[in-house]
Order: structure tokens, then sequence, then C-alpha cells
């Protein structure tokens, strides 16, 4: 895997393509079909986890309203919260899998086997495993540093016997992105039309994960490519030890190489 794989446009346009609210669902695929041929083939034709992987590959709403809540799954256009997805799709099929192999898969994200990237990558497509991709290195792995920066901020302060501060979190986004938390907030907010709330207080956790593919974005254009690699894996390492001790890039997902982070780079999708 290379640098560019990290962070490319994973975006396709035909399919993730903005309006409305946030998205229009788009009248691709037919939905519905795809729908029933989860239903029929989970448990059934082939293991829940294979039909629900390629269900993923043919879905093209990027977000829905469905079963009383709002299901937010492309960020930004570009990363697949292929997690979030595969919730909704599993409520498609609640006989399908035992409760221990769901549970494992939406808050642990592991599927009952071992399933290596190439083979991910050819059950969800080339677009949906970049954007999933993007999703893990640009939100799961930012957070992961956002609170790595904190706790080094703190235990600095504790040692030079400063008393803990509700500034942390500030003072770790100065530190990532060259400003508050605060502000950076209100930035994103302007620069998004007030599309995600009108505050931090009111962010959802769909705006929690837009504002933190930005702030990701961000960082990556502001710093050299060898802070920028420092960082990314100082991130991966944080969130395999969160994990307790799990790996923080599951089997599914292309491991970084060596040089990977040497030159972590991201491509902004170009608007058409």
């Amino acid at each position: 895997m290379t640098a560019q794989d990290v962070t490319v446009m994973a975006r396709e346009p035909e399919v993730f393509a903005p309006v409305g609210e946030h998205f229009e669902a788009l009248p691709a695929q037919g939905h519905d079909e795809i729908l029933l041929r989860l239903r029929m083939r989970a448990g059934r034709e082939e293991s829940w986890h294979v039909a629900l992987l390629h269900a993923i590959g043919q879905w093209s709403h990027p977000n829905e309203h469905v079963h009383g809540r709002y299901w937010h799954y492309v960020i930004d256009g570009e990363a697949l919260d292929w997690l979030t997805l595969a919730q909704r799709l599993c409520l498609e099929i609640p006989d399908a899998m035992p409760d221990r192999e769901l549970e494992a898969l939406l808050f642990h994200g592991q599927l009952p086997e071992r399933v290596g990237p190439e083979r991910f990558r050819r059950m969800v497509g080339p677009y949906r495993y970049t954007a999933l991709l993007n999703f893990h290195y640009g939100v799961t792995v930012e957070e992961a540093l956002q609170l790595l920066t904190e706790d080094a901020i703190r235990k600095n302060r504790l040692a030079c016997c400063y008393q803990d501060s509700d500034d942390l979190v500030e003072e770790a986004h100065r530190h990532l992105y060259g400003d508050t938390r605060a502000a950076l907030a209100l930035q994103f907010l302007d620069e998004t039309g007030g599309s995600w709330g009108k505050d931090l207080e009111s962010f959802s956790l769909a705006s929690w994960h837009e504002f933190t593919y930005w702030l990701f974005k961000r960082r990556i254009r502001k710093w050299h490519p060898a802070r920028i690699a420092s960082d990314t894996r100082r991130g991966l390492e944080c969130l395999g030890a969160l994990q307790s001790g799990a790996t923080a890039c599951p089997a599914y997902l292309a491991a970084p190489d060596g040089d990977i982070l040497e030159e972590v780079r991201y491509r902004p999708y170009t608007r058409r």
C-alpha cells in the first residue's frame, strides 16, 4: 500500500452526490432489491457477513432516515462509516447472525472470520474500500491522536506541578491544528454553512465525525510530511492501546508499510 492509498479521492460522483439537507437519496441501484437480496442470502446461500459486505458494496445512499433515526454513512463525500451502514443493514437480518458476532462487529469492527484486505476490497469495491480507509485514518485514528495529545499535555502539566485544567482539549487542538477547538469549530461551521449545528453543544455524532474529518484534512495541509507521519503513527499506536492490545489496523484493512507513514498525503476531491 502506498501513501496515496491512505486518503485519496474516494467519492463516486454519480453515487455520493450532495443535495438536499446534506445529501439526497439517489434513485440508484434499487435499494429495495439490495435489501431483498441481503435477506435471501444472509445465513442461507452464504455467510451473513459476506452477504452484508456485498450489500455495502452496492449501497449508494450517503444517508437516510429509517427505523426512526437519521443514519449518516458518508463523511464529507469521501469517508465511509461502514460500521454505521453495517448496523443499519443488520436490522434487516436480525436472525441471520449470533448476538456475539453482531456485537463483535458493531463494537470492535471484528468479522467472524479473518478477511484479508484484498478479499474485503473485492467484496465492497475499490471506491468504498478507499472511502473506508479515509474514515479509519481521518476519524478513528484522528480521535485517538487527539486523546493521546491531551494525555501528553496533562502529564507535562503535572510534571511541572501545574493543576489539571479543562483547557487540555483546547491546548491539544492548538498543538495539532494551530488553533483552539472552539475557534476551529466556528471556522468549520462557517465553511459548512451551519449544516452541522450552531455550536459544539449542538453537535450530533454525525457532526463530530464531519468536524473530526475536517480537522484531519487541516492537519494534513498544515504540517510537514515528516510530522504528519509521526503523528499518524502515534495515533495508530494509541488506538491499538485503547483496543486492549488489539491491532489498530484490522485484518481487512491494509496494514501500513514501514514507509507509508513517512509521507501521508491527502488528495482533496475536486467537486464537480
